[in-house]
């Protein structure tokens, strides 16, 4: 009896390690497929759909076809919310350059300025795993990130500090960036984020 509960232990084992780098070596795949620019983002949200399946005990699919499924259907509205984030991060950084340029200022435009920083993590953290979980306007997405956000701070907190974690670790041993980074990191991420959609009334997002 016993030997058989560490077989069927040894099985799920193997079976998460071979679904979480299959998974990661899809991203790299399908990022690539994008050209980088144009893949990371639905390569990433696709990730994170995915990631909801299991963790909602959905399993009986085959990853492949339905990456490609997700990642094309996707393709338009993560590109979308991506790009709108990556350029407001472009536009943080060049005003971080200007305030280092001007040397010494009032505290207030310093406050103000990691403020606005504090806004764009929660619209980052929260943005994507919304677009995963949810149907919705953009719009809602990014408003509903600022609540969600601030609302749960401890939550916003919990996944900065997990996915500092699994980079670092990730940098401190680089075998694992093509097989688990992504994969890992994403699944957490999703996890964290589901815990606080259960909690929360979902006509926020209507």
């Amino acid at each position: 009896m016993r030997s058989q509960q560490i077989v069927t232990t040894l099985d799920r084992i193997f079976t998460w390690i071979t679904r979480l780098v299959v998974l990661n070596v899809l991203w790299v795949l399908y990022t690539l497929v994008g050209l980088i620019v144009g893949g990371i983002f639905p390569a990433t949200l696709t990730v994170l759909k995915i990631s909801r399946k299991w963790i909602m005990g959905e399993d009986e699919f085959k990853i492949w076809g339905t990456f490609k499924q997700e990642y094309r259907k996707e393709f338009v509205k993560s590109n979308l919310v991506g790009w709108i984030l990556t350029i407001a991060g472009l536009i943080l950084y060049l005003n971080y350059l200007v305030l280092k340029g001007m040397g010494d200022l009032n505290v207030v435009f310093y406050v103000a300025f990691y403020l606005l920083i504090l806004f764009y993590l929660n619209l980052v953290i929260w943005s994507f795993p919304q677009l995963a979980h949810y149907n919705g306007k953009v719009k809602h997405f990014f408003k509903n990130a600022i609540i969600l956000g601030f609302g749960r701070f401890h939550y916003t907190i919990a996944i900065l500090v997990y996915i500092f974690i699994v980079l670092y670790v990730s940098l401190r041993f680089p075998g694992v960036l093509p097989f688990f980074t992504i994969s890992i990191g994403i699944y957490g991420w999703i996890w964290m984020s589901m815990k606080v959609f259960q909690k929360v009334n979902i006509k926020l997002i209507d």
